[in-house]
């Protein structure tokens, strides 16, 4: 089979385990990043490398959400609160020009918990809302047939085993479809300099936090919203929110 013109990078925000739940963020949290591939090549790839040389002088850091939100590793330089301000400005700015469309499954842990005796794994809930979001995506852009690549970050070996077993077990026709699906998963180390996975890291937390307090301001949810796909007003396409 032909490779399609889209790749996808993803990564999670919060515990997806069920045995205790972090009151201050009781949701896990899956974002799918697509990108046309030449689009990312050509402007994203050159935009995160561009804002590495600026903010720090060369372009091996790994953007990490929670290091930047806590001032920790190579985010540990900022002087003081303005000059953290201009790179988080910076990097929203790289984020909002970035050409991608975004898919976001949200599980919100507690209700799960209180709707099944037996609730499922809330990161394979959440993988399989999103695969099949990312197929529709694919389809609508005529690249159903063509085999698409979703790059996800290793965790573990145990982890990664049972991701990668589910991930087929969905592939393989365990979707809304009842069919195969043309997707390839791929595990990246956790050092690996990806711009993708990095913007996928940036997304996933402002996601979690629109829907945990709505109410509070949110700038980067406020640049992803009309990147979700559907539109922010479509309800249950770029945004899945579960149960």
């Amino acid at each position: 089979m032909e490779f399609s013109d889209y790749i996808v990078y993803v990564d999670e925000s919060g515990d997806h385990g069920l045995a205790t739940l972090d009151p201050n963020y009781p949701l896990f949290v899956l974002a799918f990043c697509i990108f046309a591939k030449h689009s990312y090549a050509e402007q994203v790839v050159p935009a995160v490398q561009k804002l590495k040389f600026r903010q720090f002088g060369h372009d091996l850091v790994i953007l990490h959400e929670h290091e930047i939100r806590k001032e920790t590793g190579d985010f540990a330089c900022f002087r003081n609160r303005q000059e953290k301000m201009a790179f988080l400005e910076q990097l929203t700015t790289v984020i909002e020009q970035a050409e991608f469309s975004l898919v976001a499954c949200v599980i919100e842990k507690q209700k799960l918990l209180q709707r099944y005796q037996t609730p499922s794994n809330p990161y394979h809930l959440a993988l399989a809302f999103g695969l099949e979001r990312v197929y529709r995506y694919l389809q609508a852009q005529g690249q159903g047939e063509r085999v698409t690549h979703i790059v996800v970050e290793r965790r573990g070996r145990k982890e990664d085993d049972e991701l990668e077993l589910e991930f087929r077990r969905i592939c393989d026709g365990a979707n809304w479809f009842n069919r195969p699906l043309p997707l390839a998963i791929r595990f990246a180390d956790k050092k690996t300099n990806s711009a993708g996975l990095q913007l996928a890291d940036m997304v996933a937390r402002p996601i979690g936090m629109s829907i945990l307090r709505p109410e509070q301001p949110n700038r980067a949810y406020d640049v992803l919203r009309c990147k979700l796909y559907g539109g922010a007003e479509k309800k249950g396409w770029g945004l899945k929110c579960f149960p």
